[in-house]
């Protein structure tokens, strides 16, 4: 092979950008394409596993928020970044660059179009994050992850290919589970809080189990995903409260964990809506409602369509809420089944192929042309 069958992915920060692009290096991987990955120190946490025959770390931070000397600093690692990123891509010679948003993707896919090597942009959000924004007007084309591409003009909507978000091999094979079957008065509930905000389930979901009576507490079966600080006082509060509940800071086996539950309690951030979608399964879901582009509420409400979750603002999230949701689940299993069903049907599980299709594509167009 040479380096025309070499793809170049750019995505770091957090999970949430890079579950996507390891999807998409599973497929290109196997249609015999090269896969190399540019991220950032951030990220190298998430990237033992990750399909890549070499991973690069290149300098990248936020010029986001804080102080103007802050801002003025985080630019100048970007640029630096940048250069970082010119000089790998000069070696490299990829076919194309991919990246997957978020600030570390700003210096590969900025270098990327310096040096006119095609590039596509996914968007795994509703609407259009502020690091993708700062890209979109060059880059080559753009995937989205949702219908809708919020904060776009009509010059983007119309280099704008809906492909949907990529989910991983294991979240593949967890929608292979069909829906657990209820049993008497029996519910099994995961909560996850991802990367932004898992203190407020910490906070509420414990009190929630408390206000239920003995009686439908004692068939509630709990798994919650909660910060390192968070695990040893929510395990207290199950316990105070004699309810069944596994705590733990990270599951290895999440999409599977996601598969055995009733009923999934989270954020809405656009990996999480899209499992729940793959793997069919219905949810509250509370939007993450700090970020300046509210993306976790427009993922939500993309999903809420469908009858699939309920979704709740963070301010109306309180424990009596949610104790009365959980009783009503319980008191209502069918409801459950048939929002599962809702859910399922909003399932991309092709979304990693129809995104290999396009920059393939783009890079094939890009040769005959160059």
């Amino acid at each position: 092979m040479n380096n025309k069958d070499l793809v170049v992915l750019a995505a770091g920060g957090t999970g949430g950008h890079l579950f996507p692009a390891q999807a998409l290096a599973e497929e290109l991987r196997r249609r015999g394409y090269r896969v190399e990955l540019v991220t950032d120190s951030r990220a190298q946490k998430y990237t033992g596993s990750f399909p890549a025959d070499r991973v690069h770390v290149i300098a990248s931070a936020t010029p986001r928020g804080g102080s103007l000397a802050g801002k003025i600093k985080a630019g100048l690692i970007l640029a630096r970044g940048t250069l970082q990123a010119r000089g790998l891509l000069k070696q490299l010679k990829p076919a194309i660059v991919v990246g997957f948003g978020g600030y570390p993707t700003v210096p590969p896919l900025m270098a990327a179009t310096l040096q006119k090597i095609p590039t596509v942009l996914h968007e795994q959000n509703a609407v259009l994050g502020a690091a993708n924004r700062a890209l979109a007007r060059r880059v080559t084309a753009i995937a989205t992850g949702f219908g809708r591409l919020g904060g776009s003009d009509a010059a983007l909507r119309a280099k704008a290919r809906d492909v949907g978000n990529p989910v991983r091999p294991a979240v593949l094979a967890a929608a292979a589970t069909a829906y657990p079957a209820l049993e008497q008065g029996g519910l099994n509930v995961l909560i996850t809080g991802g990367s932004q905000g898992a203190r407020v389930f910490a906070d509420i979901m414990p009190e929630a189990l408390r206000l239920m009576p003995e009686a439908l507490r004692a068939n509630m079966h709990i798994v919650q995903q909660a910060r390192p600080e968070d695990v040893a006082r929510v395990r207290a509060a199950y316990a105070a409260s004699h309810t069944d509940a596994v705590v733990e800071s990270f599951f290895t086996d999440l999409p599977a964990r996601m598969a055995a539950a009733h009923l999934v309690v989270a954020r809405a951030g656009a990996s999480t809506v899209a499992e729940l979608a793959v793997i069919g399964r219905p949810a509250i879901l509370v939007p993450f409602p700090h970020a300046l582009d509210q993306d976790q509420a427009a993922n939500a409400a993309e999903l809420e369509k469908s009858g699939a979750v309920k979704v709740i603002r963070q301010s109306d999230f309180t424990a009596p809420w949610v104790a009365q949701a959980l009783e009503q689940a319980l008191d209502n299993p069918l409801a459950l089944a048939q929002r599962a069903q809702a859910a399922k049907a909003q399932g991309r599980v092709d979304a990693a192929a129809r995104l290999a299709e396009l920059v393939l594509s783009v890079a094939q167009k890009h040769k005959l042309e160059s």
